[in-house]
């Protein structure tokens, strides 16, 4: 069984890479070094979502004749 900080901070890892926190990830990398383990550096494939971006439309009613 893995170290609960072991663990901890793999997922954490896993959350620096997909959000593409290089910086983040060497500190956490830094960090597992200290306890003993050692991090592969396999790339983690994430979901390409290409969403549209959907804007609010004005619609207004006609405009009332006065009389």
């Amino acid at each position: 069984m893995k170290n609960k900080w072991i663990v901890g901070l793999l997922a954490e890892r896993e959350a620096y890479v997909r959000r593409g926190l290089t910086d983040k990830v060497q500190m956490v990398d830094e960090a597992l070094a200290a306890l003993g383990h050692r991090v592969d550096d396999a790339s983690v494939e994430t979901a390409a979502i290409d969403v549209a971006v959907e804007q609010a439309k004005v619609v207004r009613g006609r405009k009332r004749k006065k009389g």
